[in-house]
């Protein structure tokens, strides 16, 4: 397979690095080749971008969360939202693409947008040789973008985009988030993008964890998501026990979710703007009681309650301490258990998730729809009132959506579940 030393390709230093930080000392041509794609909507689901081959989804199924953050915001489940133009298509694309780049570089003046003249297909040496980078001030992102929109529809759109994001976050900042530093966003073996990577283009910030703030493990600090996402992001992974996501991520600003399997990101969406809510001060007693409980028990050792109570800025007098600690522990065996804490402190907090609810999901891969189709396909979702989990094993996208909804199930139209991979 032909490689070739990034080094001697990049036209500044700092692309440069953030090149091999993208792919590593070496770029497999293969793997480069499934990343060069323009940002495509489908023939039959004119606000829905195309995957043409595995691995881009790190870049794609992120701008797709946007493109239908900006159309939930502005429409409802009953207008004619899917029928669009080309010129509604390359503003919602824009619009998108502002919103991924103004986060992920939030404090800069700035931005630096990578870009190619050469329209061609191209070997990655040749393609990496003919960078050049174009210095604009952010608050003109959004005409420059309109007025170079080729730079997003032509050949190397997603790879372009992505470098923009990378050069204009900086690389002081990627590297002071990014975990492992040897470890290339881009898989120098399968071409997927690394949860760095998915992260930054979801939230703003390439740490490679999905819990809520900054976690002590063993010593040693992990960089986690720092504040209530705009889309948000859930995974098969944490079904099978990989990690936890947290409830920036969980409960977004809007009703849209990053979906990851093993090997893809598909995304989930609802016009349900009450399936998310605003931080309540119910969510932060719920995120801080797990600080407490970072073994993910539901419980806490009595021992822990001052020290919560006084994080929550609530009455943690010694005398009130024992008082709560005797009723919440009843049966003595020194541990609080959530939900007990979470019904005498904030029970009428609590906020409710509808019981029903209609979604969307979409797979921008052609052969992961129906007839090879990419379209978004409408299911209806109830809460089932059950204290029992309903595990399906051979139902990866239902078992994703009980990392958030314990006890969702959902009735997809035509009958197919659709493929989160």
């Amino acid at each position: 397979m032909a490689t070739v030393e990034v080094s001697q390709m990049a036209p500044d230093k700092e692309l440069e690095e953030i090149i091999k930080l993208t792919w590593g000392r070496q770029v497999r041509q293969d793997i480069f080749q499934r990343w060069t794609q323009g940002f495509c909507f489908s023939e039959d689901e004119p606000t829905a971008l195309v995957q043409f081959e595995g691995g881009p989804c790190a870049v794609l199924a992120p701008m797709q969360a946007y493109i239908i953050k900006n159309i939930v915001s502005n429409k409802s489940v009953d207008d004619d939202w899917k029928k669009v133009e080309a010129d509604e298509q390359n503003r919602l694309l824009c619009k998108a693409a502002c919103d991924i780049l103004c986060q992920a570089t939030d404090g800069c003046d700035i931005l630096k947008f990578v870009q190619i003249d050469d329209k061609g297909v191209l070997e990655h040496s040749q393609f990496h040789s003919m960078l050049k980078v174009e210095q604009v001030n952010k608050d003109s992102i959004e005409t420059f973008f309109n007025n170079h929109i080729s730079f997003m529809r032509d050949t190397f759109g997603v790879l372009l985009f992505l470098y923009t994001v990378m050069h204009s976050k900086g690389l002081v900042k990627l590297k002071e988030e990014i975990c492992d530093l040897d470890e290339p966003l881009i898989d120098k073996e399968f071409g997927y993008g690394s949860q760095c990577l998915i992260n930054m283009m979801i939230t703003g910030q390439a740490v490679s964890n999905v819990f809520n703030n900054d976690q002590v493990v063993a010593g040693l600090k992990l960089q986690g998501i720092d504040k209530q996402s705009e889309v948000g992001f859930l995974t098969l992974l944490e079904h099978l026990r990989y990690c936890q996501v947290g409830t920036y991520l969980k409960n977004p600003c809007n009703p849209i979710w990053v979906l990851g399997s093993d090997t893809h990101l598909t995304v989930l969406f609802s016009f349900d703007q009450n399936l998310v809510s605003k931080e309540t001060q119910a969510d932060i007693a719920r995120r801080t009681f797990k600080l407490f409980d970072q073994d993910g028990n539901n419980f806490i050792s009595t021992q822990n309650l001052k020290p919560l109570l006084e994080k929550l800025d609530l009455v943690s007098d010694d005398e009130y301490v024992n008082l709560m600690s005797t009723k919440l522990d009843s049966e003595g065996l020194g541990i609080i258990l959530m939900p007990s804490f979470m019904d005498e402190f904030f029970s009428e907090q609590e906020t409710r998730t509808p019981d029903v609810f209609m979604l969307f999901h979409y797979n921008g891969q052609p052969r992961s729809n129906p007839n090879s189709k990419v379209t978004y396909i409408e299911g209806n979702a109830i809460i089932q009132e059950s204290d029992v989990i309903c595990i399906v094993e051979d139902n990866n996208l239902q078992s994703c959506l009980q990392s958030k909804w314990p006890y969702i199930e959902v009735q997809w139209k035509g009958g197919v579940t659709p493929s989160i991979n």
